[in-house]
């Protein structure tokens, strides 16, 4: 579980084996569920006209919120342009790989001149075309859905059912590892509405499912490059930033001294 990762990069070009992606359903199957509900419903995807339109689809969404700026209006605050800055935070996205002529414009990236640049050097453009061709060149899509009947927003039924799908997903994303695979959240889509309409009309979901999201998968290369802009997210924040002791008020210290009971340890 601590050497999970996300994939940035592409996956070979081979078919993911059925028996592995049968094991990927086993290992989602085994997460709890308030209940015992179970009510995750899954989508293998392997049909190439299928793939290359939710492709299509996310690299569109990718250009038009970089384009507009919704992008980074959305998800500024998770964004790090220093080691400095990431040592302080110990979240967000690390992006340590931009091409040359964006470099002395990171700390502007947020501001009208910063959009404004990118979209004369195509930053949009080539953002949502590296999107597309990462979506496009995965062997396996995979869509995760809940059932409605369980799945209720605003009622606890309906945390019950997205906390049951995370802990199925989790399992998911740290059983890739061991079947030499990778996984991917495709996110973009889902950012705009039509575009997400879209991707449900492609996988014909009913009145009685609730598409909540997309995921790419496929077998990992030995060696790959880095896409034009690049971030690691590697880094996790300190015990004491997000633990405490006995109630709220007392951060969990990183070196904290082990508590006994006064008996003897075996």
């Amino acid at each position: 579980m601590l050497r999970r990762r996300t994939t940035n990069g592409p996956f070979r070009p081979e078919a993911v084996r059925r028996e592995d992606q049968h094991t990927l359903m086993r290992v989602a199957q085994a997460a709890p569920s308030h209940f015992n509900s179970q009510p995750w419903r899954f989508v293998l995807i392997e049909n190439p006209a299928t793939i290359a339109r939710v492709a299509e689809l996310a690299g569109q969404s990718m250009t038009e919120l970089i384009e507009a700026g919704l992008f980074f209006e959305r998800y500024r605050r998770y964004f790090r342009f220093s080691q400095a800055e990431l040592e302080e935070k110990r979240d967000g996205i690390h992006i340590d790989h931009l091409p040359g002529p964006l470099r002395p414009f990171t700390r502007q990236v947020f501001s009208d001149a910063g959009l404004k640049v990118m979209r004369q050097l195509g930053v949009p453009r080539k953002l949502g075309q590296d999107n597309r061709q990462l979506v496009a060149g995965s062997p396996l899509l995979l869509a995760a859905l809940l059932d409605k009947t369980e799945y209720r927003p605003g009622e606890l039924s309906g945390f019950y059912s997205v906390f049951g799908l995370g802990a199925a997903i989790e399992n998911i994303w740290n059983a890739v590892e061991a079947l030499g695979m990778g996984i991917q959240f495709v996110s973009t889509p889902a950012e705009i509405p039509r575009h997400w309409q879209e991707v449900q009309r492609l996988l014909v979901v009913p009145d009685e499912l609730e598409l909540m999201a997309l995921f790419r998968l496929g077998y990992l290369p030995e060696e790959h490059s880095r896409p034009t802009i690049d971030w690691s997210s590697r880094h996790r924040k300190r015990l004491e930033q997000f633990v405490y002791r006995e109630s709220c008020a007392v951060p969990e210290a990183e070196d904290a001294p082990l508590r006994t009971s006064g008996h003897a340890q075996l």
